[in-house]
């Protein structure tokens, strides 16, 4: 497996070469949707990206859960967590190790 790590500034570099906007507007394209998809989330909405996937919040109740050292039963407190099911055409791509 790779190490390489895509960031915010590789996706801003990528708008800016393929769209065309300038460096800065590519930036903040970049932070807009970046913000939009948090703002969504924050409010228990789904985002549902076309042949990507779908990030949604969970609520996970309490639980007991146990200390793998000592056996100790430890209380888990409720939260929301955040999970990610990739598209079919995803999976694919990944399964097939298309870089494109």
């Amino acid at each position: 497996m790779g190490e390489k790590t895509l960031t915010r500034m590789d996706l801003s570099e990528a708008v800016f070469r393929e769209v065309g906007l300038s460096r800065n507007e590519s930036a903040e394209l970049v932070e807009s949707v970046l913000g939009h998809m948090s703002d969504a989330l924050v409010a228990g909405e789904q985002v549902k990206i076309s042949s990507f996937g779908t990030f949604s919040v969970r609520d996970k109740a309490a639980r007991v859960g146990r200390n793998p050292k000592t056996g100790e039963e430890v209380p888990i407190q409720p939260r929301r967590v955040l999970t990610f099911r990739p598209s079919h055409l995803m999976k694919e791509r990944v399964a097939a190790g298309n870089k494109r």
